[in-house]
């Protein structure tokens, strides 16, 4: 499984870079913020929602700690789906964050 550190994720962002960020937690914890422009997906969700991924693009998926995050990661590459985890998840995160309305 490819994994990316929340340093360089946010360096990314930062620097302007079109990524697809996929934020896997619950509601009550993504009211506490989410890396912005991340779409929230649960990982619950992933399977029913699949047809939402492009096999042609990139994904870096996002979790509190990195463990459901790694779950999604796995699951989207076993379907063809170019997969990073973000090592740490939102604890790592140490930049600004977006909080949903």
């Amino acid at each position: 499984m490819k994994k990316v550190q929340a340093t360089e994720l946010a360096e990314k962002v930062k620097n302007g870079e079109k990524l697809n960020i996929i934020d896997v937690r619950e509601d009550d914890e993504i009211a506490q913020g989410i890396i912005p422009g991340a779409k929230h997906i649960k990982l619950g969700e992933i399977p029913d929602r699949l047809e939402e991924f492009n096999k042609d693009e990139h994904y870096y998926m996002v979790c509190r700690s990195g463990g459901r995050s790694g779950r999604a990661t796995e699951y989207l590459e076993g379907n063809g789906i170019e997969a990073t985890n973000m090592e740490g998840g939102m604890l790592a995160w140490e930049d600004e964050t977006d909080i949903p309305e």
